[in-house]
């Protein structure tokens, strides 16, 4: 399938689309389901919610999960260039089968970031912890070939000291949320950063489960073009009205984002990065 412009948004199954690309991708994204629609009750804002996210949520038994992940990252395997690499958000619903997947692929595991929420929601039920962190598995696609890593720009962000795999970052502002919301919407934050570690000016990235495209606005952001395939038509409205929001406030959102206002603000001496990212 031909990529002709910055911003590709396929309305559409991943177990259709993603078989017609090949050796494609230089990063995918991924926030699959979670599946952990299962008619419990939570609190957002100070107020009683439901868990459920939508029929593409709903709870599946263990070996329908396992098998529903191991299908699509094979198909993502195949859509990945051999210096690709693939980054997969969860929690404890999803990452394990996640994680078990990867491995039966014989992708190579790279790390597993914890994104910590500096405000998560309250546990509901006090039986057990506060649920604060999701996971972010990194692998490359293949034990051969080198992948993309930016170790100095990272360290840089991170005050010159090197970069660890614990990120924090609030849950989405308001700002994030004008054209609506996703249930389930990553702040853009953590996506700039995942995508200037993971990838070159070049790069085009991928997201199968593309939800209001959140990948596809920090891909944008940084430069990079954009594959995102989604099923929900609802959630394709929303991704083209922050798609079009971006154009015209794209200095306003750089300046919203910590590690893009610090690379913009130390421009000229920082030549070499701003060259590859």
């Amino acid at each position: 399938m031909t990529i002709n412009n910055s911003f590709n948004l396929i309305h559409g199954d991943s177990f259709e689309i993603l078989p017609k690309f090949n050796n494609e991708f230089d990063l995918i994204f991924a926030d699959p389901p979670y599946f952990l629609s299962n008619d419990g009750l939570s609190i957002q804002s100070g107020k009683i919610v439901s868990v459920n996210k939508g029929t593409w949520d709903k709870g599946k038994n263990i070996n329908e999960i396992d098998e529903f992940n191991l299908k699509w990252l094979d198909l993502a395997k195949s859509a990945l260039k051999d210096s690709g690499s693939i980054m997969v958000s969860g929690t404890y619903h999803n990452i394990f089968s996640i994680g078990n997947a990867l491995q039966k692929l014989g992708y190579k595991i790279l790390n597993i970031i914890t994104w910590q929420k500096t405000n998560p929601p309250p546990n509901f039920s006090c039986r057990y912890l506060t649920h604060s962190t999701e996971q972010i598995i990194w692998a490359r696609k293949s034990e051969k070939h080198k992948h993309i890593f930016h170790y100095e720009l990272m360290k840089f962000l991170n005050g010159d000291k090197q970069m660890k795999d614990v990120w924090e970052f609030p849950a989405i502002a308001p700002w994030e949320k004008t054209c609506g919301k996703h249930p389930t919407q990553k702040p853009l934050a953590l996506l700039v950063r995942l995508i200037l570690m993971a990838s070159d000016s070049k790069s085009v990235i991928c997201d199968p489960f593309a939800g209001s495209a959140t990948t596809g606005i920090a891909a944008n952001l940084l430069g990079r073009n954009f594959v995102g395939i989604e099923k929900e038509q609802e959630f394709i409205k929303i991704a083209l009205a922050r798609k079009a929001k971006l154009e015209i406030e794209k200095s306003d959102f750089r300046k919203k984002i910590r590690d893009l206002a610090i690379l913009d603000k130390q421009k000229d001496s920082l030549f070499e990065f701003h060259k590859k990212i």
